[in-house]
This record gives structure tokens, C-alpha cells and sequence, in this order.
């Protein structure tokens, strides 16, 4: 890129470096809750003895909920007016309501029966969900606006990406720590303990976004509803009836903006390309790395998990430096490419014969949803801006709940598929070692094949994504000369 697409950040369009750490504390939150909401439900099963069909129900019908929420949340954000913000109370009040429920939730009663602990905890984690959202869509929604600088926001994600997968690094110990003897008499008291452990994690870092940050685009997106209100007014009936309304017109918007479905399907590809294969490693490495060993199976994919999630943290930050250098679009190209290579490694590195071989690719692997994840919600926050210009609205609640709303969908479908996938390859868990070798050439064809495929037909959806660094800038400084002194207001979260 040359000089005059390819700018340095000014110094008021820095965020100060703290409050990077306080929007990072909202990613550790967040994760550390989705870990914990699905971790933890393996005790309903073992700890309690809850029928496994039932287990599954719990874990599927509030996360419906949570989807359909989502975009009602990012509306009614965007459409908050308080002296505090469009985000803040929502995200200071919801994290304090997730930790509490969250906490409330495992305090399971003992001696129940199944009747009992379905209703109880699907009615408490329905709860806990809405609580969530009311915390996670507005701190998405304030990232979008914490910057206008194209590599400021790419900085910002990938801060809050790398303290994120934190989260990730001490969630595969929750089922150890409930289950150990030393701390707890068994696994439902062990769920009791880490509850309130994780809800004070949440109560305590989740309020930091809140109290630290400032709503850069908050005069912006005032004065602009101010105008809409009037030509609403004059265009619609009652209040609830123009809020409904309202509502379908900015989410049928935001599914009409071509940049953010570009977006949309290559997350839908590669996250859930990748979802929907995520436990085929393990019988790959189990049934034909191990010949069905289950314990050796189980060393292997913890030494090849846990490099992955090592390789994570150098992949955000190495993503996050690449993309200030030659943009986001092509960052993404590098680095789901990079993966995939690593899943065609698959086939070669997961090898009877040098079963060592498996952590191979676990570095290349890392750059999938490493990655994914550092980049979309930087570009997204690129398109709140490009819609804001031909809208005339502040709507980074919308797109952010949108996106996340897609993604859930397809995560739970993905889910869903995975068992019919195993189920077509073949695979009797009666058999152990003693496989087809049909079914274990189809484990590996969809283990490594799946990813490929779904990441390939991303990088030809991102392709032809629009909005490259010189049009960011060109829609930026449109904006500003629209709005007049409004769009000049200096953030108290840029660095001095």
C-alpha cells in the first residue's frame, strides 16, 4: 500500500493502553462464561445422574434463547439514551446479574428428581442467558466504537482476542477442580464451588468496561436519533407500534449490507466448518493414531490441544501486527490459509507410526479461529461506519448482535450435524481398535477435509469485501465533514 492509503494512527485516535486491558477484561468474561455454561453441564449427568437426552435439552433450548435475544438487545441499545451511555449500564448491570444467577444456578439441591432438575435448571439458565446478553451485546457494541482509526480497531480486537483465550487456557481444568477430593466431596459440591469462583471472576472484571470506558460515538448517535425520532414520529403511530417497526427496518437493514453478509458467511464457514469436525481428532487419534488405546488416544489430543492453545496467543498478536501492515482482507487470506495447510497436514502428521507428529499442526491450526476472531470485529466495526453514511445511524449494537446471532445458530447446527456425520462414516464404539478401514479413511477425509473446504469457500467470499484501508479513510472523513463538531468529540479513551 503506499503512503497516501496507508496511514499512521494519530495520536487521538490511540486508545490508552489500560483501557485496551478493560475491554479485554469484558473478553475474558464472556469467554470465561461460555466455558463455564457448557463445561460445567457434564455434572448434571455424572454428579447427579440427570438422563443425558435431558443434559442435551438443557444445554440446546436456552442457547435458542439467547440467539433470539441477541438482536432485541442490539436494538434496544442502540436506542438507549441515559447520561451514562448507550452501553455502560447495560454492561455494568449485567455482568453483576450474570455472576449472581450463574451462582445461584449450581447450587443444586440434592435428592431431586429428573422432573425437578430439568425445570430448575432450564428456567435458571433461560435467566442466566438473558443476563448474559444484556452484558455481552452492548461491551460488543462498545468495541465498535471505541476508535474510527481502520488499524486502531484491528489493535483493539486483537488486545481483547489474546486476553480472551485466557479464559480458554483454564477451562479444560474445571472438570479436575470439581471433581478433586482434596477440595470437594463430590462433583456437586464441586459445581457449588466453581460457580461462585466464576461469578466473582464475572462480577469483578466484567464491570471494568463499564467503569473505565467512554462511549466515543455517544453525542453522534444522539443527535442522529433525535433526527429520526422526528421523521418517525410523523411517520408512524403509537410508541410501541414505531419501536417494532423500527426494529424490523434496522434488522432487515442490516441482513441488505453486503460488506457485513460477506462477514457473516466466511465466520459461518470457517467457525463452523471447524465446529462441526471438532471431536472427529480425537477418534482420529484415538482409533487410528492410538488403534483405539483410549488412554494414549487422550495424552496425544491434550499435547496437541494444549499447543494450540499456546500457538493462539502468537497467532492474535502476530495477526494483529500483519493486518496493520497489509490490511485486514489480506491478513484473513494469510492466516485461513495457514490453517489450512495445517489441516491437509492432518493427514500426513497423524501417523500410527510417529504418534508425536499430532502437535504438528497444531500451530498452523491456531490461525483458523486465532485469527477469525482478531479480524471480524475490527472489519466489522469498518461497515458500522459505511452504514452509518448511507443511514444516518449509530447501529453497532444491531450488527455486532446480528453476526453473533448467525454464529449461534450455526454452532448449534454444526453441533447437531456432527453426530449425524460420525454416525454416516460408520464409527461402532462396540468395535474399538478394530474399526472399518472405511470408517477410519472417512474420520480422516472429514477431519481434514471439512475445514478445507469451508475455509476455502471464505477467502472467496472475503475476496470481494469492499472496504479496504483507502475507503475506511474515504467514509471516515466523509462522516466527520456530515457532522459537523458532533463528529469531532475526542474519546477520554484515546492515549495522551
Amino acid at each position: 500500500m503506499n503512503a497516501a492509503t496507508h496511514r499512521r494512527t494519530a495520536p487521538e485516535d490511540r486508545i490508552r493502553f489500560t483501557h485496551k486491558l478493560a475491554y479485554g477484561a469484558g473478553a475474558f468474561v464472556n469467554n470465561l462464561l461460555a466455558a463455564a455454561s457448557g463445561g460445567m453441564m457434564i455434572v448434571l449427568n455424572l454428579g447427579l445422574g440427570l438422563n443425558p437426552a435431558l443434559v442435551g435439552l438443557l444445554g440446546a433450548l436456552p442457547r435458542l434463547t439467547d440467539a433470539i435475544t441477541d438482536p432485541i438487545m442490539g436494538f434496544i441499545s442502540d436506542n438507549t439514551r441515559t447520561r451514562w451511555g448507550r452501553r455502560r449500564p447495560y454492561i455494568f448491570c449485567g455482568a453483576i446479574a450474570s455472576a449472581v444467577i450463574f451462582a445461584l444456578l449450581w447450587q443444586l439441591p440434592r435428592e431431586q428428581s429428573d422432573t425437578f432438575y430439568f425445570v430448575f435448571f432450564l428456567v435458571g439458565s433461560i435467566l442466566f442467558y438473558m443476563a448474559y446478553t444484556v452484558f455481552a451485546t452492548p461491551w460488543v457494541a462498545l468495541g465498535y466504537e471505541l476508535t474510527p482509526d481502520y488499524h486502531e480497531r484491528t489493535r483493539l480486537m486483537g488486545t481483547q482476542n489474546f486476553i480472551g483465550q485466557l479464559a480458554y487456557m483454564i477451562s479444560p481444568w474445571f472438570l479436575w477442580f470439581m471433581t478433586s477430593q482434596r477440595f470437594f466431596i463430590d462433583q456437586v459440591a464441586g459445581a457449588a464451588g466453581l460457580a461462585v469462583i466464576v461469578a466473582l471472576l464475572v462480577g469483578g472484571l466484567g464491570v471494568l468496561p463499564a467503569i473505565f470506558l467512554r462511549e466515543r460515538m455517544l453525542a453522534v448517535a444522539t443527535a442522529e436519533a433525535t433526527a429520526a425520532r422526528a421523521v418517525a414520529t410523523a411517520a408512524a403511530g403509537g410508541s410501541f407500534r414505531r419501536n417494532i417497526a423500527d426494529f424490523l427496518a434496522s434488522f432487515r437493514s442490516t441482513l441488505s449490507s453486503g460488506p457485513f453478509m460477506k462477514l457473516s458467511l466466511a465466520t459461518f464457514l470457517v467457525f463452523n466448518g471447524f465446529m462441526l469436525i471438532s471431536s472427529f481428532q480425537y477418534y482420529v487419534i484415538i482409533y487410528y493414531v492410538c488403534g483405539g488405546d483410549q488412554a494414549e488416544g487422550a495424552k496425544y489430543a491434550g499435547y496437541a490441544g494444549t499447543v494450540g492453545a499456546v500457538s493462539t496467543f502468537a497467532v492474535v498478536a502476530f495477526v494483529t501486527w500483519l493486518a496493520t501492515r497489509i490490511g485486514k482482507r489480506r491478513a484473513f487470506f494469510v492466516a485461513t490459509g495457514i490453517s489450512m495447510i495445517g489441516f491437509a497436514m492432518k493427514w500426513v502428521c497423524y501417523n500410527p507410526e510417529l504418534p508425536w507428529l499430532v502437535v504438528v499442526p497444531a500451530p498452523l491450526l491456531a490461525f483458523s479461529l486465532g485469527g477469525l476472531f482478531t479480524l471480524m470485529p475490527s472489519m466489522i466495526a469498518d461497515v458500522v461506519d459505511t452504514d452509518e453514511l448511507s443511514t444516518h445511524q449509530r447501529r453497532e449494537g444491531m450488527y455486532g448482535s446480528i453476526f453473533w446471532f448467525m454464529v449461534k445458530l450455526g454452532m448449534a447446527a454444526a453441533l447437531a450435524g456432527g453426530g449425524y456425520l460420525l454416525n454416516a462414516t460408520g464409527f461402532d464404539v462396540a468395535l474399538g481398535g478394530a474399526q472399518k478401514p472405511g470408517t477410519i479413511t472417512l474420520l480422516r477425509i472429514f477431519d481434514a477435509g471439512i475445514p478445507i473446504v469451508g475455509s476455502a469457500i471464505a477467502i472467496w467470499a472475503v475476496a470481494t469485501y469492499p472496504i479496504t484501508e483507502a475507503r475506511a479513510l474515504a467514509v471516515r472523513l466523509e462522516l466527520e465533514s456530515r457532522r459537523g463538531p458532533t463528529g469531532a468529540v475526542v474519546s477520554e479513551n484515546v492515549a495522551p
